[in-house]
């Protein structure tokens, strides 16, 4: 497995990192010992990066990822880069943002208890929050990293200003954004920004939410408590449209050899501004065929290719904290 150096804050990663959102039940049911297969061959196949959040079933999916590693967080914890974020909390009204002191210092707690460690490497605060002064929010990280619970600072889905207004207090490390191949609006602003800041890049949803895999079909539909069944992006003239676009990725994928899958995470790697691609998965097979992407390299006549796919293609945006 490829590594890179993840922008200012030094860390050396894996350039696909496991994600464990799915992990937490937005997702619907699943096989929780076959996820735990899963996150233990990404480990042996070379992922040294796990990515997961509090609000991730607020510390179902952090327990779990914990417990698939527990060996080697026993044996070799500085050999694992254990990222998390805070900063939603869960109101009877749904998911909510709170980036105050309060509620982060006791997300870093909760976290910590939940993956059974004793500092997180990297903590991301989720979701910028407008009601609370980003000086705030950076102070509070400030003191838990002088305090030792929390080793490096990060922020996802903020925009330049946000970062740079967060930054006045507290240097952002590293930012976790949305980018595949249907969203590719970070590359307007936030990529230049990052690339300018030397600020770490590790980018969600490479897969788009399981679009870019080439299982979904127009009669795809999905449980009631996976997210997704509530998405504007799996429905309608622009999810059939965007599954044109995935037919024809993946006749250019298998030309190559290759399966869409690992084009698609090929493709944001590609990106002299991406650093890692975050990648989840619940069952071992999956993950081992994406790892493989972290090895593929797309020529400039590739991309342009892809490009032109693309253009019959439909922008999609994502989840938020107000529509899971």
């Amino acid at each position: 497995m490829k590594s890179i150096v993840l922008g200012r804050s030094g860390l050396r990663v894996s350039r696909v990192a496991f994600g464990a959102w799915q992990l937490g039940g937005e997702w619907g049911r699943f096989d929780q010992d076959a996820a735990v297969v899963a996150i233990r061959r990404a480990r042996e196949l070379g992922v040294n990066f796990f990515d997961t959040a509090q609000a991730y079933g607020f510390g179902a999916s952090e327990r779990l990822l914990g417990t698939a590693l527990r060996g080697e967080l026993t044996a070799h914890r500085d050999q694992l880069v254990i990222a998390t974020k805070g900063g939603l909390r869960i109101t009877e009204a749904g998911l909510v943002r709170d980036a105050s002191p309060r509620w982060l210092r006791a997300g870093v707690e909760a976290s910590l208890t939940a993956l059974g460690i004793e500092h997180i490497d990297l903590y991301q605060v989720h979701w910028p929050d407008p009601k609370v002064p980003a000086a705030e929010t950076a102070g509070a990280l400030g003191e838990l990293v002088a305090e030792g619970k929390i080793g490096h600072v990060g922020v996802s889905n903020y925009d330049p200003a946000q970062m740079a207004e967060f930054g006045a207090t507290l240097p952002v490390e590293t930012v976790q954004p949305p980018y595949h191949l249907f969203r590719r609006d970070i590359e307007d602003a936030v990529l230049p920004y990052a690339r300018a800041s030397d600020v770490g890049v590790l980018v969600y949803g490479p897969l788009a939410h399981g679009l870019l895999t080439g299982t979904m079909s127009e009669d795809t539909r999905f449980a009631g408590d996976d997210w997704r069944a509530a998405s504007a992006m799996f429905t309608g003239d622009s999810f059939r449209h965007n599954l044109a676009a995935v037919r024809a990725l993946e006749k250019f994928a298998a030309d190559r050899g290759i399966s869409v899958s690992q084009l698609a995470i090929a493709w944001t790697l590609a990106n002299p501004a991406v650093h890692v691609a975050i990648v989840g998965a619940r069952r071992a097979e999956h993950i081992q065929d994406s790892l493989a992407a972290a090895d593929l390299a797309l020529s400039s006549s590739d991309l342009a290719e892809i490009d032109t796919i693309m253009t019959t293609a439909a922008p999609v945006n994502g989840p938020s904290p107000e529509s899971v």
